[in-house]
């Protein structure tokens, strides 16, 4: 087989990947598809594109220029970047708790 064998995942195919390590590691996620690009919606705050070869998503902000900060990851190793995005979604579930009255509510399709 030659590299030209070898198709590039599409985005879909990268977040369906993305969201399979997130489930590995107990982390339920979506994906959306659309306008050439996928995204994996993880959290409040939390949502991972997915392009070309890799993976970015906001980490913070940055107060002096007024703009966000973004992490990214190489699509190659996504066993690594789930565990990078596993740490932000712990930061953030501990900043934006899931609400009393969502607690106990299943979300998943009957």
């Amino acid at each position: 087989m030659t590299h030209m064998d070898l198709a590039a995942p599409t985005p879909v195919d990268m977040a369906e990947e993305l969201r399979a390590e997130l489930g590995r590691l107990g982390i339920k996620a979506d994906v959306h598809d659309g306008y050439g690009l996928a995204l994996v919606s993880v959290w409040v705050g939390l949502v991972v594109w997915c392009k070309d070869d890799r993976y970015w998503w906001r980490t913070g902000w940055d107060a002096r220029r007024h703009r966000p900060v973004y992490a990214w990851h190489p699509a190659m190793d996504t066993p690594r970047a789930a565990r990078r995005i596993a740490f932000r979604y712990a930061e953030l579930r501990e900043a934006h708790p899931p609400s009393e009255l969502t607690a106990g509510v299943r979300c998943d399709p009957a």
